[in-house]
């Protein structure tokens, strides 16, 4: 009987998939263990660049800036200043030993001021690269779990890397040769950074994009109108609100007709809307349809939205933490912090990102009992 074969590293497709390129070097590699000890390096350098045309270096589309970078004279300045809000979906991550780390599927960007609001929006789904031989199902899921773009068959992703990159920088709009800065939050900034430059690579442009986390953004606004910093885990947490999944023109029509949360072009939206909700006011300016979803603008002023309690746990914690003039609030990690009663700024305190009232009970119960019209709809 013949035995069975033994099952083939990665480091063996690695090699095959390079044995061309070996044989063009001039190395005398008829069969893939020959190119064994040609690629040990290279196989050991986890961000090397390499794609489908051969071996070249990436080129340094992005650059990474910290919160230094970020000033301003006045709060006219602040108020005028334009923004671009980025961001990058990917079918999934890959291991640091891919050539492919992400494989890009949708962009989507907003230019946004605290005068104006958003004043433009980008979006593309894009052609991506052809995934890496066994990782097509990993790719696929991870896209099932999120943004829900089909890994092949998808029509609407029809937009080439060297068209993505071309559009966006003529979105950008560039005055005097001086780049406008990018902003994304920072647990997407590895991503999208890498996208960017396997685009340009692919593209063949040499560009330089300044990419800033809004986090840093959000504190040095605070910072400018009141001298001092909200922490991070406040600033996160009032990006990561959910308030605005469902608003009308915040998610592109794909993702909108089929119902998917996520999407591009809404995160980058709603990183618009947070910002104005916050902000806007302590800078004077006048909220509009731009500013926030047009339902939000008209009620924001006399509507102070209640925060639902669904961990009883935690809420018998709160209540026997004591009452009085000030109030304590729960944070997402399940840590109170006391907010004085006439504190309305995050720059000494945090705060709630749904306000300053609480709905005390059960959760969903208490909340049925507090809205008769929905109970109704729901008994029906």
């Amino acid at each position: 009987m013949l035995r069975p074969m033994q099952p083939r590293s990665p480091y063996y497709f690695f090699v095959r998939d390079r044995l061309p390129l070996l044989q063009q070097r001039g190395l005398p590699v008829a069969r893939v263990v020959d190119g064994f000890p040609h690629l040990t390096q290279e196989w050991a350098i986890p961000n090397n660049s390499v794609h489908a045309h051969g071996t070249t270096e990436m080129y340094r589309m992005t650059s990474f800036l910290d919160a230094s970078a970020i000033s301003w004279m006045s709060d006219q300045a602040v108020v005028a200043d334009v923004f671009y809000f980025l961001n990058i979906y990917s079918h999934g991550k890959l291991p640091s030993h891919c050539d492919q780390r992400f494989l890009p599927c949708e962009i989507g960007c907003v230019r946004y001021s605290l005068q104006e609001g958003i004043m433009a929006d980008f979006h593309h789904f894009i052609d991506s690269e052809v995934p890496p031989r066994g990782f097509r199902y990993h790719c696929q899921a991870a896209s099932d779990a999120t943004h829900k773009i089909p890994l092949s068959g998808f029509g609407l992703s029809s937009t080439c890397y060297p068209v993505v990159i071309c559009e966006l920088l003529k979105f950008a709009q560039p005055a005097r040769n001086v780049w406008p800065r990018f902003y994304c939050k920072s647990d997407d900034r590895f991503r999208i950074s890498w996208c960017l430059e396997r685009m340009a690579s692919v593209a063949g442009v040499d560009s330089s994009l300044e990419l800033l986390t809004v986090e840093d953004l959000v504190i040095k606004l605070y910072q400018k109108k009141y001298q001092k910093e909200p922490s991070k885990t406040w600033v996160s947490r009032e990006l990561d609100v959910v308030l605005w999944d469902f608003s009308s023109n915040t998610r592109c029509k794909w993702h909108e007709e089929n119902d998917i949360l996520c999407c591009a072009l809404a995160s980058c939206k709603k990183i618009a809307y947070c910002i104005s909700k916050s902000l806007a006011g302590v800078y004077g300016v006048s909220l509009t349809a731009a500013h926030l979803p047009l339902k939000d603008c008209n009620s924001l002023g006399n509507t102070n939205l209640r925060r639902v309690i669904l961990d009883a746990g935690r809420f018998q914690e709160m209540k026997a933490g004591g009452s009085g003039s000030d109030r304590h609030i729960l944070s997402p990690s399940g840590v109170q912090e006391l907010v004085p009663s006439g504190c309305d700024s995050p720059c000494d305190v945090k705060t709630s990102p749904y306000g300053t009232s609480t709905m005390r009970g059960r959760g969903v119960t208490r909340l049925l009992e507090s809205t008769p019209d929905l109970s109704k709809s729901f008994s029906k």
